[in-house]
C-alpha cells in the first residue's frame, strides 16, 4: 500500500524543458534566438542585449537562460536573475518561472520562499503548467504560502489538466488519499492512468497495481503486466521486482525462472529485496544462474536494450531507468512533479509511491 509522502526536490532542467521555451516561438523573428538555436552563443548574447535594450522581454529571458546555464558565458546566477527579473517585469511568464526557481534556492538572489511563491503564482495565473505544479507544492508543504491542501489540490488539478504528467500522477494520489479533495478511487485511477499512458514509470507501477487489484478500475492483469514490463525496462526497481514475480509464478507471462532471476537480481542490486525470489534462485541449474548473472553484469552501466541476451535459455529484456512518485522502495520517493537539478535552481516536489504487490503474485 503506497503512502502519501511529501518530499522536497529541486526542479530545474526537467521543468525548464516543459516550459515551452520562448525561443521556439521567436526563432523566425529574433536574430538572437536564431543564433542561439544554431549554437552561436557569443553572437546570440550580443544580439539579445541589443534586442533587450529595444524592449524585448524575450531577449531578457534568453540572456537569463544563457547566464543561468553557462551557455557561451561563465555561469552567473546574479546576472541571470537580473535578466529574468527585467523580463518578468515586462510580462514574460517563462522568466517569472525561472526567477522563482532561482529564488527558491537563493541562487543569484536572496532565498525567499514567499517571493518565489509570488512569482510561481504570476506564471501560474498565465497558464504555465510547471508553475501551477510548483505552486501546488508550495501550498501542500506550507512554503511561501500557508499550508492548504485544498489550494494545493486546486493548482495540482490545473497543472494536470494542462498536461503536466507528474501533476497527473500526484493528483491521482490526492484522490487516492482524500487530501484536499474527496477520496475517490475512480478519479485516483483515472489520473494515475493518464500519467502511466504518458510514460511515467512510477505511474505505470501504481496503475499496474490498480489493474491487478481492480482498485478504481476493472481488473486487467494483462495490461497491468505490460505496464510492469514497461516500467521495469525503464529501470524502475519496484516494477522489476513485480515482473520477476510474474515470471516466477507463471502469471500472465509463461513460467520462466531464468527471466525471473534476471529481473530479481537487477531489482535487488537497486535495493529491492525479495526473500521468496531468493528461494526461487536456488531452483536454477548452475548454467541458468550463470546466464542470468551474465545478463545482469552486462546490464550494469547500460540500458537493457543495449545488452545482448545470453545464448543460454533466457529471453530478452529491454531498457533500464528509474522514477516514481508513490510509496515504495528505493527508486521511488518523488513528489508532484519531477526532477533533480543539474544546473540552476529548483523547487519543491511531492508524491506518494507504491510497493503494493499485484494480486496473484507471491
Amino acid at each position: 500500500m503506497r503512502k502519501f509522502r511529501v518530499g522536497v526536490t529541486t526542479l530545474i532542467l526537467g521543468i525548464l524543458v516543459q516550459m515551452s521555451h520562448p525561443g521556439t516561438a521567436l526563432a523566425e523573428e529574433s536574430a538572437a534566438y536564431v543564433a542561439f538555436a544554431a549554437g552561436k552563443y557569443k553572437t546570440a548574447l550580443e544580439l539579445a542585449q541589443k534586442e533587450a535594450e529595444a524592449g524585448s522581454k524575450e531577449a531578457y529571458t534568453l540572456i537569463g537562460e544563457m547566464y543561468s546555464g553557462g551557455l557561451g558565458v561563465s555561469q552567473d546566477y546574479a546576472k541571470a536573475a537580473n535578466a529574468y527579473a527585467k523580463a518578468a517585469d515586462l510580462g514574460d511568464t517563462n522568466a517569472a518561472f525561472s526567477l522563482a526557481l532561482l529564488t527558491t534556492k537563493g541562487l543569484g538572489v536572496r532565498k525567499d520562499s514567499r517571493m518565489a511563491a509570488n512569482l510561481f503564482e504570476q506564471a501560474a495565473n498565465e497558464g504555465n503548467p510547471a508553475a501551477q505544479y510548483n505552486l501546488a507544492l508550495m501550498f501542500l508543504q506550507g512554503q511561501g504560502r500557508p499550508a492548504n491542501e485544498a489550494k494545493a489540490a486546486e493548482w495540482m488539478a490545473k497543472a494536470a489538466e494542462s498536461g503536466n504528467t507528474q501533476a497527473q500522477y500526484d493528483l491521482g494520489a490526492f484522490y487516492q488519499f482524500g487530501r484536499g479533495v474527496p477520496l475517490d478511487e475512480k478519479k485516483a485511477a483515472e489520473w494515475t492512468g493518464k500519467a502511466a499512458d504518458a510514460g511515467l514509470p512510477a505511474a505505470q507501477v501504481e496503475y499496474a497495481t490498480m489493474l491487478f487489484k481492480g482498485r478504481g478500475v476493472d481488473v486487467d492483469q494483462e495490461k497491468g503486466a505490460k505496464l510492469f514490463s514497461l516500467a521495469a525496462q525503464k529501470g524502475n526497481p519496484v516494477a522489476q521486482n513485480r515482473l520477476a514475480r510474474l515470471y516466477a509464478n507463471g502469471l500472465v507471462f509463461p513460467l520462466d525462472l531464468v527471466e525471473a532471476a534476471k529481473w530479481h537480481l537487477i531489482a535487488r542490486r537497486a535495493g529491492v529485496s525479495d526473500f521468496s525470489l531468493d528461494i526461487a534462485l536456488t531452483k536454477l541449474t548452475s548454467e541458468q544462474r550463470a546466464a542470468a548473472e551474465r545478463f545482469v553484469d552486462a546490464y550494469e552501466g547500460a540500458t537493457i536494450s543495449e545488452v545482448k541476451p545470453p545464448i543460454e535459455p533466457a529471453p530478452t529484456l529491454d531498457s533500464g531507468h528509474n522514477a516514481s512518485v508513490k510509496a515504495s522502495p528505493e527508486a521511488q520517493t518523488t513528489s508532484p512533479q519531477p526532477s533533480t537539478p543539474s544546473g540552476p535552481p529548483g523547487t519543491t516536489q511531492s508524491k506518494t509511491q507504491t510497493t503494493t504487490q499485484p494480486k496473484g503474485t507471491p
